[in-house]
């Protein structure tokens, strides 16, 4: 199955919500290539970068989840390979 490469950005509002997030990425281990999350205590919000590549639909089905979670926002930037 063709992959891509992705970036998903999160941004997490709700801190109680973190264990929800590192579960569902725990679920998608296999396709992340490498992530970086950081604090920022100002606004009191959790930034968090994952690269994968991955099929789009597992893509879009690990973006999805998440951005279903209260509190929670994600989007998607696709490479062109």
């Amino acid at each position: 199955m063709e992959t891509r490469v992705a970036i998903v950005g999160i941004i997490v509002e709700d801190t109680t919500q973190i264990k929800e997030v590192q579960n569902i990425l725990s679920e998608y281990s296999d396709f992340i290539i490498g992530r970086m999350g950081i604090p920022y205590r100002q606004k009191n919000v959790r930034i968090i970068s994952v690269v994968l590549d991955a099929p789009v639909d597992t893509i879009n089905a690990l973006t999805g989840k998440i951005g279903k979670i209260n509190g929670i926002s994600a989007k998607t930037v696709y490479s062109n390979v």
